[in-house]
Order: structure tokens, then C-alpha cells, then sequence
């Protein structure tokens, strides 16, 4: 399902007045008129658009100038975006995509709905590749592929999209951001039994996810760096979204005890503003507040190699 420039009605917007730093110039030093209007006319991509951390950094970007390829789990919460963001930028260029990423065939039909409309507006390149959309889970759930949610969802879809959209990353020289979190830090992926069908402990599941993230950015860098892609995972620190909603029992009380100190989501938005508006790619492969940080001493090329041969058995491809 693809949304462009539609108007909805019936739904009460936040104003730009209501988010914090939405009035602030941009901040693009060293960036020559040349080189600010070229990179206005990029396209970026940013799944789990339409709430939180993504709606912000789709807000944000859009508001720069970016094409924004925005991907959200419903046509109904596509729409509800799409005016939220409409009501402070009426002229963003923004297209929506509909589709349950958690599903590998669901990634496979969105990612081709995004290459159909790539090629039709001869872009046939893509500037980045923001891995947003994620999910948290108090009980063991299986997507129709058999796979635990939280690892299908917030690693595995990712991992299949940046697949199907590669050789558009690899015309640009493009980026590829995960939604990491600082929780992937003192976790080890239990190789054994990944899904953790065994023992289940949804905030540890939650935990290997992103810790999965990482890998992947490393895992991406070493194959492709030289080739000009260049990944990173993002640290968004406590952000007070709804990711957590869903959940209930001990996990439910950790997520609604958590978010309560947690920023609004548009300052997190601000690292991915950031990582795509600098004109050489930056150096680091984890960021927080627009600067690297230290990560997890399981983020190894061993590591990252041994989780890209696992999940390209478990989506049935084969990265080149």
C-alpha cells in the first residue's frame, strides 16, 4: 500500500510548536550551497515511521528537504503520520508504505514496491537506509516463519530490507543506520538457540536483538566499506515512546517505569539527522548525541560474520 501527498482529516496533529527542537536550524558546518542543496534531494528510507523515534526522524528529515521512503505497520497508522507531519510541513516529500515487517514475505513485498518506485523516479539509488521499526514482547510469540518476534522484527527485517535494497545503498555510497540501544551491552548471543525457545526471558530476547544490530553494522561495514557503505548503530538513550505498550506483567512494569525519565523521542531524532547530513560519512560505528561511543566487546568480526551466515540461512538468501 503506497501513500503520496494524501490529506486526512479527523485527526488532532502535534504542532511544531509542541516538539522540542523542531523550530532549530539546521546545522550543517563545512557544507558549501553546492553541497546543501545536493543533499537535500536525497532519498532516505525509515521503517517504523509512524510513531516515536521514527515519526520524529521522518519529521525531522522531511523537514530538511530528504525524500523520505517511510515504511509503517498499517495503512491506518500511515495515514495518521502522514497528517501529523503534513500539519507543520505541508510540502513534505514523503511516500508511505504499508506492510507487517515482522513477515519476511511482508519485507520482501514492501521492499519491492519501494524498488518499483525508485526506478520510476529514475533515483535508482538510495542515500540511506534507517532500521527503525522494532518490537518488544512479555511472552514467547512466533511470526509465521516460526521465528521469535523480537529477533524477527528488530533484527532480521532489517537484515532482509537492507538485502533486497543493496545494490541501490551500493550505487550511492550509501548508509545504513540500526535503532540499537544501550541494553546491548553485557549481552552474548546464545548461539545454541537463538529464538530462545528454551528459558524465555523477553527483556533478554529484547537485549540479543540489539546486540544483533550492532553485529550487522559491523558485519556490513567489513563487507562492503570498501565498496562505500558505511553502517551504524544508534544508541537513542531512554526515550519515552510507546514501544512497550503491548506488553504486560514484569516487562509492561519496566517499560512504563522506564519511559517516565525518558526523553521526547525528536531529540533522539537528532543522531539520525546527523549520521546522514554529514557529507563524509563519519567515523565510528556506534553513536550517541552525534558522537561515537564505546560498544559491546562481543561486536567482533567473528561475531558479526558468524550472525550474517545464520541470518542468511534463516531468510533463505545470500548477500554477493
Amino acid at each position: 500500500m503506497v501513500l503520496d501527498n494524501a490529506c486526512f482529516c479527523g485527526i488532532k496533529p502535534i504542532t511544531r510548536d509542541t516538539v522540542p527542537y523542531a523550530n532549530q536550524p539546521f546545522r550543517a558546518e563545512g557544507l558549501g550551497r553546492n553541497a546543501f542543496a545536493a543533499i537535500m534531494k536525497k532519498t532516505i528510507i525509515i521503517t517504523g515511521a509512524t510513531s516515536g523515534i521514527g515519526l520524529e526522524a521522518t519529521r525531522l528529515l522531511a523537514g530538511k528537504g530528504y525524500c523520505i521512503l517511510a515504511v509503517g505497520h498499517s495503512t491506518a497508522n500511515c495515514e495518521k503520520a502522514d497528517q501529523d507531519i503534513r500539519f507543520g510541513i505541508p510540502d513534505a516529500d514523503i511516500s508511505w508504505f504499508a506492510g507487517d515487517l515482522m513477515q519476511q514475505r511482508e519485507v520482501v513485498r514492501v521492499a519491492g514496491e519501494i524498488k518499483k518506485r525508485l526506478n520510476e523516479n529514475g533515483t535508482e539509488s538510495l542515500y540511506a537506509l534507517i532500521n527503525n521499526a522494532g518490537c518488544t514482547r512479555s511472552r514467547y510469540m512466533t511470526t509465521e516463519d516460526g521465528y521469535e518476534q523480537q529477533f524477527a522484527l528488530n533484527h532480521l527485517a532489517g537484515f532482509r530490507l537492507t538485502h533486497e535494497l543493496l545494490p541501490y545503498l551500493l550505487k550511492e555510497g550509501g548508509r545504513v543506520i540500526m535503532t540499537s540501544s544501550e541494553s546491548h551491552k553485557n549481552m552474548k548471543v546464545r548461539w545454541s538457540d537463538v529464538m530462545m525457545r528454551k528459558h524465555y526471558n523477553p527483556l533478554l530476547a529484547y537485549k540479543q536483538s540489539k546486540l544483533c544490530n550492532m553485529l550487522f553494522a559491523l558485519g556490513l561495514s567489513d563487507r562492503y566499506g570498501a565498496k562505500g557503505l558505511h553502517a551504524y548503530g544508534v544508541d537513542p538513550g531512554l526515550v519515552n515512546t510507546d514501544i512497550g505498550n503491548k506488553t504486560t506483567g514484569i516487562v509492561d512494569f519496566v517499560w512504563k517505569f522506564r519511559k517516565r525519565f525518558g526523553v521526547h523521542p525528536s531529540v533522539s531524532a537528532q543522531d539520525y539527522l546527523y549520521l546522514c547530513e554529514q557529507c563524509e560519512p563519519p567515523a565510528g560505528l556506534y553513536f550517541h548525541h552525534g558522537k561515537p561511543k564505546k560498544y559491546n566487546k562481543q561486536v567482533t568480526t567473528e561475531n558479526a560474520t558468524r550472525l550474517f551466515k545464520l541470518s542468511e540461512r534463516l531468510c533463505g538468501i545470500r548477500y554477493e
